[in-house]
């Protein structure tokens, strides 16, 4: 038996009509977003499709400017311990350069320069995360190895290639100096500086090794010079992350803005629905029995 449902058309209207209305309120305290299908809001679902296509990409720049700051963080700690060991070479030059000193006190000293030599080695194949600082674009070996039949005493097998990071919409960043430039750069050589000064300490001749400790001071200055580069790119990246972040806030900002909910617009909405939707229901109860009984008679 089918009872025939035409004489409440208009109510089952509304009681649908309450019940989608429920269930948006629901969805909107649920995800916190006003908008959660296009047909919500057309204009303002296209508008957020951008901005989130926006925050990815500002997702991606933080992203890569705390992967470069550790990056250059790194290569400056490692050219900060290079200067120690290289003041530490000009002292022990100095030192080895005083005619009163015995040629067995000289060799001990030219040993000091050799383990300082092969201190900077290490600190110049320095690596982050798994890839060589100082090796240009290949870095995926070590860059410098002790060679005594090299005039500096080292061999590179890295390349001078240079690599550039986006940390902006339309501005990447330096990240490194091939470490040919760095550590045998024509305007002072650091390898080069302390070959020359550990076979002058082991000739003994007190001349030569005060040249080739000026020429280790030369080669200091000049990689102070190269750091630089290290110091002024943590700066950039510095000043790069606060300015992203303020772009982050920015455009969550306006995609709450563009797509977030009431709270407590939505959740009064809802009380309301529910409220409308029992008295549907009601009206519904008192309807369909009597229209049950006439369909009977």
């Amino acid at each position: 038996m089918r009872v025939n449902p035409n004489y409440t058309p208009d109510i089952l209207s509304d009681l649908f009509q309450q019940q989608a209305q429920e269930q948006t309120y629901i969805q909107q305290l649920a995800t916190g977003k006003r908008v959660n299908e296009p047909s919500d809001d057309p204009a303002a679902a296209a508008a957020d499709v951008e901005n989130q296509s926006l925050q990815g990409q500002t997702d991606q720049y933080l992203q890569n400017t705390s992967n470069l700051e550790g990056l250059l963080q790194t290569a400056d700690s490692a050219l900060s311990s290079v200067v120690t060991a290289l003041n530490q070479a000009i002292s022990l030059g100095t030192q080895g350069a005083n005619g009163d000193l015995s040629a067995s006190n000289q060799q001990e000293i030219a040993q000091q320069v050799q383990n300082i030599q092969s201190q900077v080695v290490q600190l110049a194949n320095t690596s982050y995360q798994g890839s060589y600082i100082f090796g240009g674009t290949a870095s995926q070996a070590a860059p410098f190895a002790l060679d005594a039949t090299q005039p500096s005493g080292v061999i590179y097998n890295g390349n001078t290639g240079v690599n550039s990071v986006a940390i902006a919409e339309g501005r990447s960043i330096q990240v490194n100096i091939p470490g040919s430039q760095v550590f045998q750069g024509a305007g002072g050589s650091v390898m080069g500086a302390l070959e020359q000064l550990v076979t002058a300490l082991q000739s003994g001749n007190s001349a030569s090794i005060g040249t080739a400790t000026t020429q280790v001071s030369s080669a200091l200055n000049y990689l102070s010079q190269q750091r630089v580069t290290y110091d002024s790119g943590i700066s950039q990246l510095n000043a790069n992350q606060s300015s992203l972040q303020q772009e982050q806030v920015n455009l969550q900002t306006q995609e709450n803005t563009l797509v977030g909910a009431n709270l407590a617009t939505a959740a009064t909405d809802l009380s309301q629905a529910q409220t409308a939707q029992s008295a549907t229901l009601a009206a519904l109860a008192q309807i369909i029995p009597q229209s049950l009984l006439n369909y009977l008679k």
